[in-house]
């Protein structure tokens, strides 16, 4: 080509190209996101720097230009020491992964830089590229909070992959499941199924968080142990910069102490109900028992035994007896009903039922005890416990129709932290466990839930009240215990009963009813205080027919005036607990203080609650739960009258 044609030269279209180069250089050094610097390498004085930089700094090009690298306000003895500037002559090269600059208007500012020595147009220049890194680093920072927040969150965190296998949990997830991080990841979540969620919810979850959308709700899972446990958790998409689904978050949080206090709140709830009605009612209602069950044993000592009235009688007593026994019942699980306390040994009294229970089982039933040697003691009431084995017992009898097995043991169990989310209601602490395992049927979850509310029942219409295990429940709960339910369909079902190892005598226990003595009357003066005017009269007729000299009064007051005013020593006092204006506990002691020799018989129909306002707990006299058999009443007269 020549210059002769009109054609540029080669020197001329070197020269083109150069200009070109150049202008293209130039265009991506000013337009380059990253802060350019080029410096004099042997001066270290700055030729040229790109606008970012510039901006970046905070200062004008006029400002940056002809000044040396450690002179310059943000670099000043930072990267480009003399020492520095020495190291980078001699190397060529050098590298700063994290540098703190601050601009001239003193913003923080992390950025990497590269510095590197090359030669243009013979002469040597350095090349520093300022790579502003305070957004990767705040994103960095925000990550590790992250990961900081969610290693030590208190909830349960789990992220899968789009096709549902896990790909991170947190510590917390780890200790409520007992499925370790290694175990867990590429696993898929159904490793925690307990198979109370059917098909049907599992595909409506799947179907709301692939959709797109978030989904709440609540699971019973198990652990890797097999523990069942309750958790809330919310689902969600997380979503790619294209918008696609990639993973599902799940937060999830442990609630099955919450669920166990909910269930209790409502079935205490229910129980308060009951035992109000109980304890209302209980009163008057065990006064008209006392005065039929009273009178209809006097027609019976009347009668006579193959007279045809002699069958009625008997009737009326056995109905009366039953409706007593309800109302103990009602006032049991309601744990309303009056106690009488002592230390007891759980073995003796399996020991003394030993005989009995093999006949209420019948032949087809095998039973048998395992008694721990050496076993603790435990403050109860010791017919009560005889009323839950009872229970218990006879329950586990009619779970098995056909026949079976059915087992009573007694045992020392020091309760731990990690065992009561499994025992649910029994916090930690020393007991004595009496337990009941039977080989039958076996409960659902649904029903175990519900086995301890007020008349539920699993038997047809006729077979029962439903009151059995309610009773059982209120019996230990009102001694401080706890019955813990394990169950299986198709293997059978055990009722432990905790309850809080005696570590000393209860200070105060109410005295136990009198034992038969040979005699049952006398002729000593026995002041008889009761309100209720149909029981009043006939205690009255009882004792008096017994040879006592009887003094009855309604109230506290007309009772002082007696104490007061009569000539002869009395010798007893019979009275209500519950009395309109005084209560008898205080009518007892201001007659022992006018007659320290006077005995005291308490006597109530009223529950533990109220009983216990009037402070009868802490009198240790004898006492009698309305209604009582008249026989019982004369054996308690004559033994209180006999003591010394």
């Amino acid at each position: 080509m020549t210059a002769e044609a009109g054609l540029p030269s080669d020197g001329a279209l070197w020269q083109q190209r150069l200009e070109a180069s150049e202008l293209r250089y130039r265009r991506l050094f000013e337009a380059a996101r990253d802060g350019i610097l080029i410096l004099d390498a042997a001066t270290g004085a700055v030729d040229d720097v790109n606008p970012f930089l510039c901006e970046l700094l905070g200062l004008t090009r006029s400002e940056i230009l002809g000044l040396k690298i450690w002179e310059l306000g943000p670099f000043k003895d930072i990267p480009a020491s003399k020492v520095n500037f020495r190291e980078l002559q001699v190397n060529e090269y050098i590298r700063y992964d994290d540098l703190p600059l601050e601009s001239a208007q003193g913003a923080k500012i992390s950025v990497e830089f590269v510095s590197n020595v090359y030669e243009v147009g013979g002469k040597a220049v350095i090349q520093c590229n300022v790579r502003d890194m305070t957004k990767r680093k705040q994103a960095e920072a925000a990550h590790a909070l992250l990961a900081r927040a969610a290693e030590q969150a208190h909830d349960s965190i789990v992220i899968t992959d789009a096709s549902g296998r896990i790909v991170f949990v947190n510590p917390a997830f780890e200790r409520l499941t007992g499925w370790s991080q290694a175990e867990a990841l590429g696993a898929n979540p159904s490793i925690l199924k307990s198979g109370k969620q059917d098909r049907e919810f599992y595909a409506h979850l799947w179907a709301t968080i692939s959709g797109g959308a978030t989904w709440t709700g609540t699971f019973e899972n198990l652990t890797r142990e097999g523990r069942r446990f309750q958790e809330t958790a919310t689902i969600s998409p997380v979503r790619d910069g294209e918008g696609e689904i990639r993973h599902y978050v799940a937060m999830k949080r442990d609630v099955t102490q919450q669920v166990f206090l909910e269930r209790q709140l409502h079935r205490s709830q229910k129980m308060e109900l009951v035992g109000q009605f109980a304890g209302g009612i209980a009163h008057d209602f065990n006064n008209l028992l006392g005065v039929i069950l009273g009178y209809a044993e006097l027609l019976r000592q009347e009668l006579p035994a193959s007279g045809p009235l002699h069958e009625g009688v008997e009737e009326i007593l056995l109905a009366a007896d039953r409706a007593g026994r309800l109302t103990r019942q009602l006032l049991a699980f309601g744990r309303k009903q009056v106690l009488l306390p002592q230390v007891l040994d759980l073995n003796a009294v399996v020991a003394d039922m030993e005989r009995m229970l093999p006949r209420l089982l019948g032949e087809r039933i095998v039973f048998s005890t395992h008694k721990t040697a050496d076993l603790g003691t435990v403050v109860a009431d010791a017919s009560q416990v005889e009323q839950v084995i009872m229970n218990l017992v006879l329950n586990a009898r009619d779970a098995m129709p056909g026949g079976g097995r059915i087992d009573i043991a007694t045992e020392n169990r020091e309760v731990t932290a990690l065992e009561t989310p499994r025992l649910s209601p029994v916090p930690p602490g020393p007991y004595v466990v009496l337990s009941v395992t039977d080989t039958g049927a076996g409960m659902d979850a649904a029903t175990q839930a519900r086995i301890f509310e007020p008349f539920f029942t699993t038997k047809a219409v006729g077979e029962g009240t439903g009151l059995g295990l309610s009773t059982v429940d209120g019996i230990v709960g009102q001694s401080g215990g706890f019955v813990a339910v394990e169950s299986t369909i198709g293997e059978g079902s055990t009722f432990g009963v905790y309850l809080p190892r005696a570590t000393e005598p209860k200070a105060a226990q109410l005295a136990p009813a009198a034992v038969a003595t040979p005699r049952v009357g006398g002729s000593e003066t026995v002041l008889l205080v009761e309100d209720e005017a149909g029981l009043r009269q006939l205690l009255h007729r009882v004792l008096a027919k017994s040879g006592y000299t009887v003094l009855v009064a309604s109230d506290a007051v007309a009772a002082e005036r007696l104490l007061i005013n009569h000539p002869n020593p009395i010798h007893l006092l019979i009275t209500d607990v519950i009395l309109p204006g005084v209560r008898g506990t205080e009518l007892a002691e201001t007659a022992q203080r006018m007659h320290p020799q006077l005995k005291v018989l308490l006597i109530s129909g009223y529950s533990d609650e109220a009983v216990a306002k009037a402070g009868l707990a802490a009198t240790g006299r004898a006492f009698l739960a309305k209604p009582f058999p008249l026989e019982l009443l004369r054996r308690n007269v004559r033994d209180l009258l006999d003591r010394c």
